[in-house]
């Protein structure tokens, strides 16, 4: 099982990802689109990179808005692949 990070280990680390947060044992980011279409093309991308990395976040989807939540269960808290899922996501430049 991962193990769990300190919450001073994850705000260091966050500090390399913009905009995320540390976040009720989660770390967190909200994206903002121009439309829906936009929004499900990003949502559909954060699926395959969990389905790719076998880590699924939690996802809040409106219209325009995507809010991304990760965090290990098992560990009951931010993990390492936590932060390495939210580097990916990140890659993809909300689209």
């Amino acid at each position: 099982m991962p193990e769990k990070l300190t919450p001073d280990q994850v705000r260091e680390r966050l500090e390399q990802l913009s905009g995320w947060e540390l976040s009720d044992n989660s770390i967190v980011k909200s994206y903002q689109f121009e439309n829906y279409y936009q929004t499900m093309a990003f949502v559909n991308s954060v699926a395959w990179v969990a389905h790719q990395m076998n880590h699924h976040p939690n996802l809040e989807v409106g219209y325009n808005r995507c809010v991304v939540w990760y965090s290990t269960h098992d560990a009951g808290g931010v993990t390492e692949i936590d932060l390495q899922a939210a580097s990916r996501v990140e890659a993809l430049g909300g689209l």
